[in-house]
């Protein structure tokens, strides 16, 4: 039986045969339409009867609805994959064109007749003739220093994760398992596309069937997809997990060797002024570090003490780390130092308008005017930045001053590639209009840009445009636009004079 999900499974839901807003309450005395239960009707047979088939049809469309949703992000795997693909096939077409374009520039430089062509052309083949003006189809800019591969992986990536409002990081994973749903998981694929299994499902098979040799992915599909269609997803994890672990050829000692590689620590900003930290650990490790913080929590817990133990656990966990020592010995008190704007009338205490930190975004007034009176760790900026800044240095010099830096930093706070979050204090500034190309070294020509999206730019068909104020609007390789603003847009009053030539 065909299972796949369709808009006729939610006909009843859109055509307003359930039309739960449309409920006039007053007149269901005997149970009404939607089977209400009342006084006068809760012991009707009848009324039970229609109570039942009521709640099956809306159970039904709801069901209807998810499997609708699991048979998009089938056909949204197909696109993406689709996206790869074209991109690969494009490059690998535009690199073989340029290759040949080569070979008979060499023929002509030795004198050879130009009907050598065909010969020369004899290991291309219709692909590439289709791509003989690479020079606009392809996503490589002339003297690129990265082969067809990358620059099909970069240019296919970001593309997606400006089209789709996501991380690049997010963007590749997507393009990763969408290219294995149309290709090793194609089961699976199928199984989402009918709506028996959901896209969280699909996702979690393949998470433990990635750390399988490639030969044994196909029987472990087979063995956990009908458990795919009877589990709760979390209750497939488990299942997953347990039969990942039991079927794996390595031994639990060689995976925990590999996997120690992936350890690592994030941060996650929050709403109100809070935060996250997430840490990936090896599990003596996770567990150790959870008991010292919990033991040393408990320890602080009296009749006097009004903080609970998650308050004290976090509270504890963070003096530890902000005042605690290494096994070197180092560490003691050390702060990272941390950009925060405060607006001038919060600062003198006559507005309550929200201070920003850098990376986090809005913290409330007075936690503001505390870090900047008096918190050595944190830089105090004003929303007018203080004058005597160098804003341009024109074509006297590549190399950006500090100053000018450090105020482009806190200008974009975050690499400015659309869609990117990496932090600016760590990446490299660019020039918008480049340095070759007779662009200068001024506040209204620079942008930060992480290293990746930096090369991004270099290689590959990107283009970018400034406007006052920061904004940057980008141009991928398929013509399509995408903008990016900065955290705290900046244009100096007046004209800044460029200095002169010498």
């Amino acid at each position: 039986m065909d299972n796949r999900a369709d808009l006729s499974d939610i006909e009843a839901f859109d055509s307003g045969r359930v039309d739960v807003e449309g409920i006039d309450i007053e007149e269901l005395d005997d149970g009404g339409a939607f089977g209400i239960v009342t006084a006068e009707s809760s012991g009707d047979a009848a009324s039970l009867d229609r109570r039942m088939r009521v709640l099956a049809e809306l159970v039904s469309a709801a069901a209807a609805a998810d499997r609708l949703l699991a048979s998009v992000a089938a056909a949204r795997a197909e696109a993406v994959d689709q996206v790869r693909a074209w991109c690969l096939a494009n490059e690998l077409a535009a690199e073989r064109d340029r290759a040949r374009r080569a070979r008979l520039a060499q023929a002509a430089e030795r004198g050879l007749a130009p009907d050598l062509d065909s010969t020369l052309d004899s290991t291309v083949d219709s692909t590439a003739e289709s791509a003989a003006d690479s020079e606009a189809v392809s996503a490589g800019v002339a003297g690129t220093r990265w082969d067809a591969l990358e620059i099909a992986y970069r240019t296919a990536v970001s593309e997606l994760a400006c089209a789709l409002h996501i991380s690049q990081a997010s963007a590749s994973n997507l393009m990763s398992q969408s290219e294995a749903l149309t290709g090793t998981f194609t089961a699976a694929r199928n199984a989402l596309a009918t709506g028996q299994i959901s896209y969280a499902h699909v996702r979690l098979l393949m998470e433990h069937a990635a750390s399988l040799p490639e030969a044994a992915r196909p029987e472990f599909e087979a063995r956990m997809l009908p458990e795919a269609k009877r589990l709760t997803v979390a209750q497939f994890d488990r299942e997953a997990r347990r039969v990942r672990e039991k079927t794996h050829p390595e031994s639990i000692t060689a995976r925990r060797a590999k996997s120690q590689s992936d350890r690592t620590l994030v941060f996650e900003p929050a709403a109100d002024g809070m935060g996250w930290l997430h840490s990936y650990q090896q599990l003596p490790v996770a567990q150790a570090i959870f008991h010292r913080v919990n033991d040393m929590a408990a320890s602080l817990q009296g009749p006097d003490e009004p903080r609970t133990l998650a308050q004290l656990r976090a509270d504890a966990f963070a003096a530890l780390l902000i005042d605690g020592v290494t096994p070197a010995g180092l560490g003691r008190g050390i702060r990272a130092t941390v950009n925060v704007t405060v607006p001038v009338l919060t600062l003198l205490g006559r507005s309550d308008e929200p201070g920003h930190l850098e990376g986090c975004g809005p913290i409330d007034p007075e936690t503001a005017r505390e870090l900047a009176a008096g918190a050595p760790s944190f830089t105090r900026i004003l929303v007018h930045p203080e004058t005597g800044v160098m804003l341009s240095v024109g074509r006297n010099q590549y190399r950006v001053p500090k100053d000018l830096r450090r105020l482009l930093v806190i200008r974009d706070e975050t690499c400015r590639f659309a869609g990117c979050n990496r932090p600016a204090a760590r990446a490299e500034m660019d020039h918008t209009h480049e340095w070759q190309a007779d662009g200068i070294t001024r506040y209204d020509n620079l942008a930060s840009l992480c290293a990746p999206d930096h090369r991004l730019k270099a290689e590959t068909n990107w283009a970018v445009t400034q406007s006052p104020g920061g904004e940057l609007h980008w141009t991928a390789p398929s013509g399509l636009h995408y903008r990016s603003e900065p955290a705290i847009p900046f244009e100096p009053p007046g004209d800044v004079a460029d200095p002169p030539p010498f």
